[in-house]
């Protein structure tokens, strides 16, 4: 699996012309599944994605995770989009090639694990996209930070 994290002030998702979802400061998180991704990449994303220490400190430092706010008291939501194209394959050609990503099936399946892990065994506040619609995603990115995060690297 592949996530882009970008910490953000606020994040939304709009489908034919409805907003479905919207956060106010977190990460919207755009995913990326692959067709030999299993439930233990899932886990392993989302745990990395709670302890993903990309919010500033009290001395302006990259220091603190979403589960850090909690504890602090502050709240960060995820939004969490599913991309495909993160899976393209371009290395010797122009246009890209899908045979890395997920079947529609399984790749819904995974994402819905991925969500349900952050919202059920970390109990975070998760809205998500609309799986396999056209979207128009909406963020003001905070400063701007973005990290990627590839389970075959982690």
């Amino acid at each position: 699996m592949i996530a882009l994290i970008q910490r953000v002030k606020h994040a939304s998702v709009t489908v034919e012309n409805e907003k479905v979802s919207e956060i106010s400061e977190g990460f919207l998180i755009l995913l990326g599944v692959f067709d030999k991704d299993t439930d233990k990449e899932a886990a392993l994303l989302a745990k990395k994605t709670v302890n993903l220490r990309i919010f500033t400190d009290e001395n302006g430092k990259m220091n603190l995770s979403p589960a850090n706010l909690r504890e602090n008291g502050k709240e960060c939501e995820f939004l969490v989009v599913s991309q495909f194209t993160l899976c393209a394959m371009c290395k010797g050609q122009n246009r890209p090639s899908f045979i890395p990503a997920a079947s529609p099936d399984e790749a819904n399946e995974l994402y819905e694990k991925y969500v349900s892990y952050l919202r059920n065994e970390y109990g975070f506040t998760v809205k998500t996209g609309v799986f396999g619609e056209h979207m128009q995603v909406e963020l003001l990115n905070d400063g701007p930070v973005t990290i990627i995060l590839d389970t075959e690297k982690l």
